[in-house]
């Protein structure tokens, strides 16, 4: 049994029927009417677009191995090649290439920018001198990397660019969890850009790898396929408004209770893969492991929206170039990010070559005010950072939509690596049951997948144990 049909459980109840497809039945509940959580598409303007997240990470290969599996294969796209791009200080300034999550291991190259006041790339440059301070245990990433590099660096770079993955604040997020590629510098307290710079040399040498992937016709079609494969096995099965309120164990196996449009309804299974966010997931685990739902209580969680908006091309004063820019919340707008969807990913522009399509994200952790604003007024403030971004105003879009996700991302703080292994310690102690998800090992597809993935093994090995 999987509960949850998001993407992690999606990818649980898919690799269980993979690995033993003859000897197991799968059920996927998921409590709304459709599958896929946070991995959605909507129709703009005739075109078909993601409204959630738009890309997979291409680095590790779960997500992008998941969707050649279930026919997605040849719908696989890469974004335009395009520099990453801020806009502070007045003007959209790309970020030099060279640089590892938003750390620039090129002071000179920078300063050329103007991302950096002089005294900020002059601090930048002092980092190789500093006194070696080698960092025990987990330490946040705000706090770390200004020790290191200096305020303007964390506030005008690496902030926007952590915002827009996990829409989280340096000053609490986990160097350990979310940028542990430089745990082994902090550790030893040496220059953190010699290091990098080192590694760069280090590395072999060809083209830059495909950090991201996306799909013809978006993400959002990927949960959907998947259920597709899964809905054409005799032995699995998707509910969705199927709203799971409690399990308990007998010597039958787990008993779930769940809430329907057609009243109560009572499952057994042999194990379960809870795939819910942390706070559903903790209330379902209270009354079996205490401990391990106290500490998924205690995660936090980003609210954000998108404002997706379609432009006639006839109309536009110009259109914009690049992919889109990253907003630092120092500067105070309300978007801390846009992309333009049209430029980025070249079916969008294909499927209608007179629409220009962009979007802009909303929201950082503990910043809730501008998502209590109406529809249209996210709409109007997009508008407006957006025009005085690219030097004028856009005019008025030929449609425009905005999708919330309250709960839309968990907030890895610090110790958060401690805090997963207390949680699956905890849950191996109850049979046949594990958890995935984005509150784990990362908020991007390709880790939700792994989760999910990992999940299954861990309750067929249960369920191999038990026979």
């Amino acid at each position: 049994m999987v509960i949850g049909g998001g993407i992690a459980g999606l990818a649980a109840a898919w690799q269980l029927r993979e690995t033993a497809p003859d000897a197991l039945r799968v059920t996927v509940l998921e409590s709304a009417d459709r599958v896929g959580g946070k991995l959605s598409t909507r129709t703009l303007a005739g075109t078909v677009l993601d409204d959630g997240c738009e890309s997979m990470m291409s680095l590790r290969p779960e997500a992008v191995r998941l969707a050649e599996a279930v026919g997605l294969g040849g719908d696989l796209l890469p974004p335009a090649a395009a520099p990453t791009t801020v806009w502070t200080r007045g003007a959209l300034r790309a970020l030099p290439p060279g640089h590892v999550m938003g750390v620039p291991t090129d002071p000179d190259a920078l300063a050329a920018t103007g991302l950096l006041s002089a005294a900020g790339v002059d601090r930048l440059r002092r980092e190789p001198a500093l006194p070696a301070v080698p960092v025990v245990g987990d330490i946040t990433v705000g706090r770390y990397l200004t020790d290191r590099l200096g305020p303007e660096t964390v506030d005008r770079i690496v902030e926007p660019l952590l915002g827009g993955i996990y829409a989280g604040r340096t000053e609490l997020l986990s160097l350990e969890a979310v940028m542990p590629r430089l745990l082994p510098f902090a550790r030893r307290g040496t220059s953190l850009l010699d290091g990098l710079r080192a590694a760069r040399r280090d590395a072999p040498q060809g083209p830059p790898p495909q950090v991201v992937t996306g799909l013809r016709g978006g993400v959002g079609r990927l949960p959907a396929a998947v259920a597709a494969s899964l809905a054409g096995s005799r032995d699995a099965e998707i509910r969705t408004g199927t709203r799971v309120v409690s399990l308990w164990r007998s010597d039958r196996g787990w008993h779930i209770l769940a809430e329907t449009g057609q009243g109560p309804l009572e499952l057994i299974a042999d194990a379960v893969v809870l795939a819910l966010p942390a706070h559903p997931a903790g209330r379902l685990l209270a009354p079996h492991a205490p401990a391990v739902a106290g500490e998924l209580s205690g995660y936090g969680y980003a609210a954000t929206a998108v404002v997706t908006l379609a432009f006639d091309r006839r109309t536009l004063p110009a259109v914009p170039r690049g992919n889109g820019f990253l907003v630092p919340p120092v500067d105070g707008r309300t978007v801390k990010a846009a992309t333009f969807t049209s430029n980025k990913w070249s079916a969008v522009a294909e499927a209608d070559p007179g629409t220009f399509h962009l979007r802009t994200s909303i929201g950082r952790f503990g910043a809730a005010e501008d998502l209590a604003r109406s529809d249209d007024e996210l709409v109007r403030r997009s508008l407006a950072d957006l025009g005085d971004a690219l030097g004028g105003p856009l005019g008025d879009p030929s449609d425009a939509a905005v999708t919330h996700w309250p709960d839309g991302l968990p907030q890895y703080t610090v110790g958060h690596q401690e805090r997963v292994a207390r949680i699956r310690s905890g849950v191996a102690h109850l049979p046949g049951l594990a958890v995935c998800g984005a509150a784990y090992d990362g908020v991007g597809v390709a880790a939700c997948v792994a989760s999910g993935q990992r999940a299954a093994a861990e309750v067929l090995a249960a369920v191999d144990a038990g026979r």
